[in-house]
């Protein structure tokens, strides 16, 4: 048998890892949302940031919170709160001693966790919703509803887990009382009630939000293997769904034993939402990055046309810009009338994407664009006596 003294190294070697493994998956989730911004400031400039690249900062700070909180459970609390108690050490504990102070205070960060855990976990779900809207943008109606009906599922989710979190337990200090026993309901680190309505928002949300650009993406033209690679940059998220699964098992199966293993795949829940959610805006640069250093194997093609004041416009993403006569950059919009599958091909790009009407008379001096283009990195000069300008590489 262990030894006190044994039982206490094991504990605390146990607690180090813990922590080692919590602020490396914060440290690599902080990156990864800095290397997004860093991508889109690049890409569009610092005031041209959208509606998503802030939510993903306002993610980021509940997630500075919930990483603090979950610190603080094992090195300020030591793992205790008001559950895993048999009815005799209720009573018998000392409300003078360290022990009652550090389950109150436990009880209190678990609360306090949740409520973090679940704002942390709609505001990266709202980040993504965003998203899809500038990519749907100028569709049709069909393709804009369910991303509609993806915000009132989100937003209805968390309120739900909310009020769960915060009105399951009657009166509401009942959730750091110790004696006597106040019920499952008001033992915050392993309440059934906020174990399933978290469980059931994320069973709900989660598919639902990968399944939203799924059917665009594989009518478009895009080749079978980039259709692959976006569903599972795009699918990744699922594995939020398997991390929250493992965690609510282990909170009901094992409420006693159980609690620190599902700490850990909660930890990783959260890191892996904040992964998935930067991914696609992330994915492009990282390409990019490997192109230098791999060839032209991470390469994407590239589609560039000749505006009438001799700017361009890359439809791969961003724009080209180029120098006119008097010098200055041209950056005069050009008008293309999309067809339906060459604005299917363009919805993983990081752009806002443009559908004219066909039926429409083009710009004067503009070059109207009716086909789907399968010819890459050639340029379309309205004025033939001028040399070609340069090219960016796409940035999806």
């Amino acid at each position: 048998m262990w030894t006190a003294i044994e039982q206490r190294d094991e504990a605390s070697k146990a607690a180090y890892n813990s922590n080692v493994q919590l602020w490396t998956l914060y440290a690599i989730g902080c990156a990864v949302t800095l290397l997004r911004t860093y991508s889109q400031c690049k890409d569009l400039g610092w005031r041209r940031l959208r509606l998503d690249d802030y939510l993903i900062w306002v993610a980021i700070l509940f997630y500075t919170a919930q990483v603090a909180l979950a610190y603080s459970v094992g090195n300020v609390a030591h793992g205790l709160a008001n559950n895993s108690m048999t009815e005799a050490q209720r009573a018998t504990l000392d409300p003078g001693s360290a022990e009652y102070r550090e389950r109150i205070i436990g009880s209190k960060i678990q609360i306090a966790g949740w409520a973090t855990y679940t704002a942390l976990i709609n505001s990266l779900k709202l980040s993504m919703l965003v998203f899809y809207t500038r990519l749907m943008d100028g569709l049709g109606r069909r393709y804009r509803v369910p991303i509609w009906i993806g915000f009132a599922l989100v937003i209805g989710s968390f309120v739900a887990c909310m009020i769960t979190i915060l009105a399951a337990c009657r009166p509401f200090n009942k959730n750091w009382q110790i004696y006597p026993d106040p019920g499952n309901s008001c033992q915050p680190a392993i309440s059934k009630p906020v174990i399933a309505a978290t469980f059931a928002a994320n069973l709900a949300t989660d598919p639902y939000l990968v399944l939203i650009p799924i059917p665009m993406l594989w009518k478009s033209s895009l080749k079978l293997v980039k259709k692959i690679a976006v569903t599972i940059v795009l699918g990744a998220g699922m594995f939020i769904l398997v991390c929250a699964t493992i965690k609510s098992v282990f909170l009901l199966v094992e409420p006693n034993n159980g609690a620190s293993i599902a700490d850990e795949w909660g930890t990783r829940e959260t890191f892996v939402a904040v992964i998935t959610t930067n991914l696609p805006m992330v994915f492009h640069l990282l390409r990019t990055w490997l192109a230098r250093g791999f060839g032209s194997a991470f390469q994407s093609s590239q589609r560039t046309y000749q505006l009438p004041s001799g700017g361009l416009q890359n439809t791969g993403g961003g724009t080209t810009r180029r120098r006119g006569r008097g010098g200055t950059s041209s950056r005069d919009p050009i008008t293309v009338g999309l067809t339906f599958t060459e604005s299917e091909e363009r919805m993983m790009q990081d752009i806002k994407l443009q559908t004219l009407e066909p039926h429409e008379a083009p710009t004067a001096g503009a070059i109207m664009v009716s086909n789907q283009i399968e010819v890459t990195h050639q340029t379309r000069n309205s004025h033939a006596e001028e040399p070609s300008a340069p090219r960016e590489n796409a940035n999806w």
